[in-house]
């Protein structure tokens, strides 16, 4: 239930639970480590069995749309009930979806995703910008309506990444710089942290934009992928505090007996580092 903004409900829960936000992401590898099928049924198994462990002490969940979608309807199936039974246990989740396009077909996105009835309701949603900033609109629009939240693709680590985001806009800043700045002013009344995120990867070393948006920053790359807990102070400076971190393989790589021990792990260093 939204009773409240995603930004309040999401420092509440980082304050209750620590900061750590783990990926659910079942590549076909994890699936087989696991030692189960790459089926809708092995999906499920994974995905219910990570829920069982973690719901009632990991404040955020992120899973990874694509990897449900790969099974068609009955890998959307899992990802539905899955947000349900996160949701019900008191953690929050973000779709991590990318979606982007214009007018109404943006406002489908935000129907099935945000709204609060919508059939994949969730608590925020990743995005892209890259149509323009101005067509989040109607996904801004349905955020601020029911409570919900957005994550905007900002500064990504992959190395594709800088090609569009490191260059200028007609006006001076960069298209980084002005997502950003976007973000800055919609949470700009906001009373405490703001519903309205940006994403900036664990691993793209020292930025000079300012990532000071009085709203969330969610961080992907660690672990695995080579982020860590103390390279967090190095990426976002004063803004560290409102980082998101989000872990996926190093935690799910644990198996399923090892998942609360390396999930406290994790949780562990970010608290300290972020300051909880």
């Amino acid at each position: 239930m939204r009773n409240q903004p995603f930004g309040t409900r999401l420092r509440a829960a980082m304050d209750a639970r620590g900061p750590l936000c783990v990926g659910i992401d079942p590549h076909q590898h994890l699936l087989d480590s696991w030692g189960l099928p790459d089926t809708a049924e092995g999906l499920a198994s994974f995905t219910y069995g990570v829920v069982d462990a973690l719901a009632d002490r990991v404040a955020v969940f992120k899973p990874q749309s694509a990897f449900f979608e790969r099974f068609g309807s009955a890998g959307i199936a899992v990802l539905e009930q899955a947000t349900i039974r996160l949701r019900d246990a008191g953690a929050l989740v973000i779709i991590d979806a990318k979606r982007g396009d214009i007018g109404s077909t943006m406002g489908g996105y935000a129907a099935a995703y945000l709204a609060e009835k919508g059939p994949l309701a969730c608590d925020a949603l990743t995005v892209s910008p890259y149509l323009g900033f101005g067509s989040l609109q109607p996904a801004i629009d349905v955020a601020r309506e029911s409570g919900a939240g957005l994550f905007v693709l900002a500064l990504t680590s992959n190395p594709e990444g800088p090609q569009f985001q490191t260059a200028r806009t007609a006006d001076g800043p960069t298209v980084a710089g002005a997502v950003l700045d976007g973000l800055r002013g919609l949470n700009a009344d906001s009373d405490g942290l703001g519903s309205f995120g940006a994403v900036v990867g664990a691993t793209i070393s020292s930025t000079n934009e300012n990532l000071d948006i009085n709203g969330p920053l969610l961080a992907p790359g660690l672990g695995a992928q080579g982020g860590t807990a103390e390279g967090l102070t190095k990426v976002f400076g004063a803004a560290v505090r409102n980082v998101v971190p989000s872990s996926s393989r190093e935690i799910l790589g644990a198996g399923p007996t090892g998942l609360q021990a390396a999930a406290d792990r994790a949780n562990d260093a970010y608290r300290t580092v972020l300051g909880y």
